[in-house]
């Protein structure tokens, strides 16, 4: 928890005058069965002119503003202004305490969810597969949002709960010395209840979240996925998924709100006990009020100093549960903002082009924490300038880990990387990717506009900009058949779009980049074969110089590439181009056979 009060440092002013605020709340409220004593005493009760002698306080206070001649009506008027004022008073620093404390934790907030989110986008990609999306959106909403409630409690209620308990046994002991006798039998009674309950629920906070975390991933999983659960007709057992999840959040959180509610009906028996007690002392044990030199007043206000040093005990309480919440949240907040990132920039910004491109060296690449034959092993290639570069395989050959390597989504585990002749591991990160267009095999589109979703490669891309690359990607045409053309709104992950709408609008934001290398995974598998073809065709002409990378899986996507490499077990078996992997390359043939086949079939019925 330390590690993150710096986070509060910035706004030191309102985090150190609301303390102070509260404890002008809490003097004042204080003072109020004070004076209401003398209201009972000199006020109500008959005679009581005769005895306000007895006070020195209260009568210096009226012979200030009446001199020796007042009333009793006229001792009620003064002391009831007087509560009157300091409950103004009072209200006016609790007010004010409550803006300064609620502007220090909110800030704090806002600063410590925005560094936690700046941290998730730079964690690499295993990182937060390790972390799951579901526990990441719960540490940056949830776990943040407990924090921000303690911080606003500390500044609060942690001054305001021991001065209330230190204030209040001050005042009753001033009141009667008696009375300390029945907080002394009543406070072991609380403390022993508090730390039974309290050490049994603390250590069940971190399991909640835990839960929360398991809970927010089912429902992240089936909202996205939603379409494949209608699909399959899946609902039920999503539902039951869920019911699953969420009754283990349910039942872990009861068994906290059952120890939790011991405490309360505890303190209410102890209080109304303690009251009972001072009754007694007060005015039967010595059967009268006037033999134990007590007055009805002081009886009630003992009453209101016990009962208000018993709840400063429930605000106690009250407190260690969003200290134990917050701990637990703290802890999983700054696993995040601890965790470094595996793939780290290094200091090259600016690269000259060279004649090669992208160059491999003897790479192999095996994902982190797994075990077995690597992914890829002994990946010798060299992709020239300007060139359209097309890689083919079987499906789980290593295509994708391939391309990824390039723009460092995950590091080689062994050889090389090289980007213009420079080792990917040397370049900035942001510069090594800005260098680049990425479209991958599932096209991600966010609930914004067209032309927003484009501008995404570029964000100063005017609309001409927008329609160029719109037009080289194939997706002018469908685009101005919609009501509002490019301010079209897209719904969530381009729900509103077909497969090949979706992938050639991914590919108009790549191309609004101006990338020297475009990276296509397997983003035309959506497009029938002449769509592509003019898509490739647009490439060449408008993309002379950008080296284009083609991930595909049929033989006439790749079919007019300057080369092809042909990838099986995760290494390059062949490397030429159509007519070249035709004559040498028995894997390519029997690709080109399957598919041919599969064509022929699929015409004949």
């Amino acid at each position: 928890m330390k590690k993150l009060f710096k986070y509060l440092k910035p706004y030191w002013l309102s985090a150190t005058v609301s303390p102070l605020l509260m404890m002008g709340e809490v003097l004042a409220d204080l003072c109020l069965p004070f004076l209401m004593s003398f209201i009972v005493d000199y006020g109500i009760e008959e005679n009581g002119l005769s005895r306000i002698g007895d006070s020195p306080l209260a009568s210096s206070i009226m012979s200030f503003f009446f001199g020796s001649d007042y009333t009793q009506f006229q001792v009620i008027l003064t002391f009831g202004i007087l509560m009157l004022v300091i409950t103004l008073i009072g209200g006016f620093f609790g007010t004010f305490c409550a803006y300064t404390a609620a502007h220090a934790a909110q800030s704090f907030g806002n600063d410590l969810r925005r560094d936690a989110y700046r941290q998730v986008m730079s964690l690499s990609v295993e990182q937060t597969d390790r972390f799951t999306t579901g526990s990441l959106v719960t540490r940056m909403t949830n776990d943040v949002s407990m924090i921000v409630e303690f911080i606003e409690m500390m500044l609060r209620m942690f001054v305001r709960s021991p001065m209330f308990f230190l204030g209040g046994t001050v005042m009753l002991l001033l009141l009667e010395v008696r009375f300390g006798v029945i907080l002394l039998c009543s406070l072991p009674i609380l403390l022993v209840t508090l730390i039974v309950v309290l050490s049994r629920a603390i250590p069940m906070y971190s399991k909640i979240q835990t839960k929360l975390d398991r809970v927010n991933s089912v429902v992240q999983e089936n909202v996205s996925g939603a379409r494949v659960v209608k699909a399959y007709v899946s609902e039920e057992y999503e539902y039951n998924r869920f019911s699953e999840s969420n009754g283990e959040l349910c039942s872990i959180n009861y068994r906290v709100l059952k120890l939790m509610a011991i405490v309360t009906p505890m303190l209410h028996v102890v209080q109304n006990g303690a009251v009972i007690a001072l009754i007694y002392i007060g005015g039967v044990r010595l059967n009268s009020v006037e033999a134990t030199g007590m007055t009805t007043g002081t009886i009630m206000a003992g009453i209101t100093y016990v009962t208000q040093v018993v709840m400063s005990i429930m605000m106690v309480t009250m407190m260690f549960q969003s200290v134990s919440r917050a701990a637990a949240s703290s802890k999983r907040v700054v696993e995040v903002l601890d965790t470094k990132p595996v793939i780290q920039g290094g200091s090259v910004a600016v690269s000259a082009e060279a004649p090669v491109a992208v160059a491999m060296e003897n790479v192999s690449f095996r994902y982190p924490g797994t075990a077995g034959a690597p992914v890829l092993h002994h990946i010798n290639l060299e992709i020239k300038r300007g060139e359209l570069f097309a890689i083919i395989g079987a499906t789980g050959c290593g295509k994708t880990s391939l391309v990824n390597l390039i723009p460092r989504f995950y590091d080689a585990t062994e050889g090389r990387v090289l980007v213009d002749g420079v080792p990917v591991s040397d370049y900035d990160l942001k510069a090594l990717r800005r260098k680049m267009g990425y479209v991958m095999q599932k096209s991600e589109l966010f609930s914004d506009t067209i032309a927003n979703n484009i501008r995404w490669g570029d964000e100063n891309a005017d609309e001409e900009a927008i329609r160029h690359a719109a037009g080289i990607a194939q997706a002018d045409s469908f685009i101005n058949r919609f009501g509002d053309g490019y301010e079209t709104f897209v719904a969530e992950k381009g729900a509103s779009l077909s497969g090949g709408q979706k992938q050639r609008l991914s590919i108009a934001r790549a191309l609004a980049r101006k990338p020297e290398i475009l990276i296509l995974d397997d983003a035309t598998s959506a497009l029938d074969l002449a769509t592509e073809a003019k898509l490739q065709k647009a490439l060449r002409e408008n993309l002379k110089d950008t080296t284009v990378i083609l991930i595909a899986q049929r033989i006439a996507s790749v079919r007019g590439a300057d080369r092809i490499a042909v990838l099986e077990n995760g290494t390059v078996r062949d490397l030429g181009t159509h007519d070249e992997l035709m004559k040498t390359s028995e894997t390519y043939r029997d690709i080109y056979r399957s598919q041919m086949k599969q064509i022929e079939e699929g015409g004949q019925g």
